[in-house]
């Protein structure tokens, strides 16, 4: 380390950085001190570097105010838990009242700061810096995630203590750093609530898990951070769809220890007296939440435990937590659907590395009518189908024989692309479609498949609906709607009003941008509990095929390899099944670890949903 320093703290290290090389710690990452002037932006740590861990450096005696700023700045990249050595750079009471954990903001590179005009100087025994950068997202108290634009600027003001040491003496709550630092020491966790439409009555129901996604940070028992975000409950956005089986107040016990598995892979975890007393069946669903939501974490958890009150509770392995709730991500399909050259509906065996495809049992697998777009039931037992022109939605059973029938919709578009779009299938039967007649735009629900559309209200829309693909879990929806010459992706919250006796009332709300720097979105599917992978293009970039998560953010994934000519694409929630796109090159499909290959002929694959 450059440890030597001329006069005043000059060429002090601002942060330690270590890193897992063989088992060898090698120290890097000496930072140079300016002693007065505009502060430089905190470096951020390459991304690549996964193995490296930052430890905060105190600050210098006799330390400037521009050393105090920086030195602050950088601890706030470090592994420590509490920000203890952040503290150190603040006054008493700055530090008393400093709130780190209640908002992160992510700027494109680590803050700039320079000396205010007219905020005092070194001589004056007072002076404020102005922390200046680029917004990308903000994360809140709840740890969720935000896209967030514009320039941000904020204050802080310095002060010499009593041993005239300049300190903090007021800044913003939260904290600030960069975009490939807020990479490395965050990271996205989905937590797992049950759909609050599905009450899981009757001795064989199941109540549907809803992910949930926030971000933790990496190296600060990210699994006790996990757990107490789970217990606390879901982020606003969520929150009116889903339900949660802890009891309200349910918190880790006090006297509880950092959580761990044994050697056996077995996490005891330890509640307050909120959940003492609970039923067997409510217990086994609140293990199941744990076990979904740490099923991805390292180390790896086999078995959850809970107890409280001194005694424990229930017990629940990972096999059994599939039988406790259906997760989306847990359904394999039996086929890959699409429509080949004399349009009609067809299928592969997913997952095979068969092209032949066969024709799909029933009357829209025997060409019955000509068809442009396809959606199969989850339980592939139905299947709809839009007419090659665009304007009739017919349903029919997959099962050989079986007749079509009326059309069950049409659209009065005058012209196909202002028409039906491909339906879409939700976890109960209720299948979705958009019609984007200009002069009546709607999205209509099919409860079961059948009877009147139900006409879904959106009063928050502000364009039309081109793309709908409803979530496997019922109660998120995908929405590529064009406004102003653009086409974006939205995903809102289905929320359902349904009275005895009455027609219900369905909405959409909540919609939020899951890909904001894209201005045209080509065809979209979701691809996972909380993923989705998207093909779009930025304002004067060219096509790309992406993921993106529900909150905007981007998963800790490789991108899908690159395809031109990209007109539609479809994913299971279950990821270890290929990706498959319609093309310049017809139906192509990407295995894990491949390169993209080409199936058949044919347009509209779907897996079920």
């Amino acid at each position: 380390m450059g440890a030597d320093r001329e006069g005043r703290g000059r060429h002090r290290p601002a942060r330690v950085m270590a890193y897992a090389a063989g088992g060898v710690l090698v120290l890097g990452g000496c930072a140079s001190m300016p002693d007065s002037g505009d502060l430089r932006g905190v470096e951020s740590t390459p991304r690549q570097e996964t193995q490296v861990r930052v430890f905060a450096v105190p600050p210098g005696e006799d330390a400037p105010p521009s050393e105090i700023v920086q030195g602050f700045l950088e601890a706030l990249t470090s592994d420590d838990p509490h920000y203890k050595t952040a503290r150190q750079y603040l006054t008493g009471q700055a530090a008393k009242t400093w709130r780190p954990e209640v908002s992160a903001t992510v700027l494109t590179d680590g803050p700039g700061a320079k000396p205010e005009a007219g905020g005092g100087g070194e001589a004056t025994g007072e002076i404020s810096y102005m922390l200046t950068g680029t917004k990308v997202a903000t994360v809140d108290a709840q740890q969720a995630y935000a896209p967030a634009t514009g320039a941000y600027g904020r204050s802080v003001h310095l002060t010499q203590d009593a041993k005239q040491q300049w300190r903090i003496d007021a800044l913003p709550q939260g904290v600030v750093m960069g975009e490939s630092d807020f990479q490395r020491n965050y990271m996205s966790v989905s937590k797992y609530y049950f759909a609050s439409n599905n009450t899981a009555t009757g001795s064989n129901a199941q109540p549907t898990a809803v992910a949930d996604p926030v971000y933790v940070r990496r190296r600060v028992e990210p699994m006790t951070q996990v757990v107490s975000s789970l217990l606390k409950g879901p982020t606003r956005w969520l929150g009116p769809v889903v339900r949660s089986s802890f009891p309200t107040g349910t918190a880790l016990a006090k006297d509880a220890a950092a959580l761990t598995p044994d050697d056996r892979n077995r996490l005891t975890v330890p509640l307050n007296g909120k959940a003492a007393g609970i039923g067997a069946n409510r217990c086994r669903e609140m293990a199941a939440q744990i076990l979904f939501t740490l099923r991805n974490l390292s180390p790896a958890v086999d078995e959850v435990g809970l107890r409280a009150g001194g005694s424990e509770l229930c017990a629940l392995t990972q096999g059994e937590a599939d039988t406790a709730a259906t997760r989306s991500s847990a359904r394999h399909p039996d086929y890959l659907y699409f429509v080949d050259g004399e349009h009609r509906l067809v299928r592969i065996p997913a997952g095979n590395s068969g092209t032949k495809p066969d024709p799909a049992p029933g009357a829209l697998g025997e060409g019955e009518t000509a068809l442009r777009s396809v959606a199969v039931s989850r339980d592939e037992h139905t299947a709809a189908g839009v007419s090659l022109d665009g304007k009739s939605l017919y349903v029919g059973s997959l099962v050989s024989g079986g007749s079509l029938g009326e059309p069950v919709l049409r659209s009065q578009g005058r012209a196909e692309k202002n028409r039906l779009t491909t339906p879409s299938w939700d976890a109960d039967d209720g299948l979705w479609v958009a019609d984007r007649d200009p002069d009546h735009p709607r999205l209509v629900l099919f409860q079961e498949g059948k009877g009147d559309p139900v006409e879904v209200r959106m009063p928050h829309l502000g364009g039309r609906i081109q793309s709908v693909r409803v979530a496997a879990d019922g109660v998120r929806i995908a929405l590529v709607v064009e406004k102003g010459g653009r086409k974006t992706l939205l995903v809102g919250l289905i929320e359902r009003d349904e009275k005895p006796g009455a027609k219900p009332v369905v909405s959409v709300a909540e919609l939020r941008s899951a890909t904001p720097e894209l201005e045209e979105v080509t065809t979209m599917s979701w691809a996972g509990d909380s993923r989705l992978v998207v093909v779009g293009r930025e304002h004067g970039g060219v096509e790309q095929m992406r993921y993106v998560q529900v909150d905007g953010s981007t998963p800790d994934v490789p991108a899908p390899a690159a395809l031109t000519g990209v007109k539609e694409v479809t994913a299971a929630e279950d990821d270890q099944l290929p990706l498959v796109a319609y093309s310049v090159d017809g139906i192509v499909r990407l295995p894990s670890g491949e390169q993209w290959q080409k199936v058949t002929e044919g347009t509209a694959p779907v897996y079920p949903g």
